[in-house]
């Protein structure tokens, strides 16, 4: 008996060593060990069809006692850095689930971590959008800023996280970015964020969702109708996954003319592949303005900087 004590004792002891040497190296290369951090609690996985509502131009505006949210959906996607704690406490307490959203692969200046960046990790100018700039996704210290930002979506008591610009691949970046690059910083982003229970999506980058499928909960897709590339996302819905769809319409924001909700809602023509699709029709800034393929519009209220 004491033989077979001594020698349990001893294997539990290399086991825990084993544990804190893989934990050890891990964080040398930028990867978080789910076997040291990860909860026993249920990853969320978004239903096909959910509805729901993004928005990243400013924070929403949601009182603490508030008995309803506009619109009336399953979702909201915002922005984790400028909605407080509260927001998302009242989101829940309404009974919505909350994807908060973080460029994962850009710099954008004015975050609360901007200055963290180093210049070795910055790349081009992303075309249109003057001071962000791609990111070298191999980098470990762009790597601990994302998994610092994953952390904060934790706190806060995100459900998911939708980490945008993960195709600089498919842009001229500055850093010769190739997709096994994006495919290597995804199973980063989604190990991380598993860790925490956090689900994750994957924002465009229809090339890598055959790679990328297993590590991903949902898709968050732009114009894909505008593109005719519906088809590209649709193995997300035949993996019981949700692409949450956005179009932008010239005529948005308001109301906008049945042909044109057609065009963006109809399963056939440029939208073939779209079936399943939570599709909204919003305004580029991406504010409280959103149109669904019901004819329905809604403005959720928002703080003004």
């Amino acid at each position: 008996m004491i033989g077979i004590f001594v020698f349990g004792l001893a294997l539990g002891l290399a086991t825990a060593l084993e544990t804190k040497h893989h934990s050890i190296e891990d964080a040398a290369s930028g990867v978080v060990s789910v076997a040291t951090t990860q909860s026993t609690a249920t990853t969320w996985q978004p239903a096909v069809n959910s509805s729901w509502q993004i928005v990243l131009q400013n924070p929403i505006s949601l009182s603490s006692s508030a008995k309803s949210v506009t619109p009336d959906v399953e979702i909201f996607d915002i922005d984790v850095f400028t909605n407080s704690n509260s927001t998302i406490e009242t989101l829940h307490r309404l009974g919505k689930k909350v994807i908060c959203y973080f460029s994962a692969g850009s710099y954008e200046p004015g975050r609360p971590d901007s200055s963290q960046f180093h210049k070795s990790d910055l790349g081009k100018e992303l075309d249109g959008w003057p001071g962000e700039y791609w990111l070298n996704l191999s980098s470990t210290n762009v790597r601990t800023i994302m998994a610092n930002r994953i952390q904060l979506a934790a706190e806060k008591g995100c459900d998911a996280i939708d980490p945008d610009n993960v195709d600089g691949y498919n842009n001229d970046n500055g850093l010769d970015l190739t997709q096994n690059d994006s495919i290597s910083f995804l199973n980063f982003v989604s190990t991380t964020a598993t860790s925490y229970n956090l689900s994750t999506g994957l924002k465009n980058a229809g090339d890598l969702i055959a790679a990328v499928l297993p590590l991903v909960h949902f898709s968050v897709n732009e114009q894909c109708v505008q593109y005719s590339e519906c088809t590209t996302f649709a193995p997300f819905i035949k993996a019981g996954k949700p692409v949450f769809h956005i179009e932008y319409p010239d005529a948005a924001p308001g109301q906008l003319s049945d042909s044109k909700v057609q065009k963006y809602c109809a399963d056939q023509g440029d939208a073939e592949g779209s079936e399943g699709f939570s599709t909204v029709l919003k305004d580029m800034d991406l504010d409280g303005w959103v149109e669904y393929c019901s004819g329905q519009v809604e403005t959720t209220p928002l703080e003004m900087s």
